[in-house]
């Protein structure tokens, strides 16, 4: 089957996307308002960028109706701040409340049952739940498409990272066992991260 994307509808091309670039890793994403508001949504257009610095990298999708851009990346053209926490299975149920569609008002906290928790160097606060969290400022805004499902390649640097204590080995690296990472398949299907197999680098 060969496909060419101009000429199909645009949820077409975006389950081609999302049904075969998987698993895909889920940056739980905490914002706050110019007025003060908390937000916390999940996007699983996300990344790493780059390791010196620390910089991380997540997409915003452009939605229908009245208010095409996400309330998060609102958030952080006004703020230049965030926080991403990664979300392990104990609380997959409440992250995923939070990727409904709100007015700006709500607040994802309260609506979820989350703990919002102060983060050291940025506004927004980080989620208690959350094993991981990396609070960031922004490096970068990237915006790719106008479109309807387009979006902006939002870039942070981390400039705290955030692990819960016993999480880390010896050599620096998360325990995954305890980190209990889901991940975002096509639709409403999530992933966990228990089944894994190791492959040696050739030297």
């Amino acid at each position: 089957m060969i496909i060419d994307p101009k000429t199909r509808d645009h949820w077409d091309v975006y389950r081609l996307l999302s049904g075969s670039i998987l698993p895909r890793p889920i940056a739980f994403v905490s914002t706050i308002s110019a007025d003060g508001v908390l937000n916390l949504a999940p996007f699983s257009f996300f990344t790493v960028a780059s390791a010196n610095p620390p910089i991380i990298a997540f997409c915003p999708m452009v939605r229908g109706g009245d208010r095409p851009k996400k309330d998060t990346l609102v958030n952080i053209e006004a703020t230049g701040e965030f926080v991403v926490n990664i979300c392990s299975e104990d609380f997959a149920a409440q992250m995923n409340a939070t990727a409904g569609e709100y007015p700006p008002e709500v607040d994802e906290f309260q609506f979820s049952g989350l703990t919002p928790v102060p983060s050291e160097v940025v506004k927004p606060p980080r989620v208690k739940e959350s094993r991981v969290n990396m609070e960031c400022k922004l490096h970068q805004l990237v915006p790719v498409s106008g479109n309807f499902l387009g979006g902006t390649m939002v870039l942070g640097e981390v400039v705290r990272f955030h692990v819960q204590d016993g999480m880390v080995n010896s050599i620096g690296e998360i325990d995954a066992d305890k980190l209990d990472a889901i991940g975002r398949m096509a639709g409403p299907v999530y992933v966990r991260t228990k089944d894994r197999f190791e492959m040696i680098r050739p030297a």
